[in-house]
């Protein structure tokens, strides 16, 4: 499968059909730092990814403004 990751922008290959935890734990990523997308879906961790696929690593942003508005 295809790992497309953001931030900087690099694409990884990864053989066979993974658990997207164990993706993130091969590319040293933790999961509560990204979003996995494949195809129009937001997948969870615990998901299957099957050879041929491509899923997409996008960097979770948070934030917000401090004080009265």
């Amino acid at each position: 499968m295809r790992v497309i990751l953001r931030n900087p922008r690099r694409e990884v290959d990864v053989a066979g059909n993974r658990r997207v935890k164990d993706i993130l734990r091969e590319l040293d990523i933790m999961p509560e730092t990204v979003l996995v997308i494949c195809g129009d879906d937001l997948i969870t961790a615990d998901q299957v990814v099957r050879e041929g696929d491509t899923i997409e690593l996008r960097p979770v942003m948070s934030g917000g403004r401090a004080g009265p508005a």
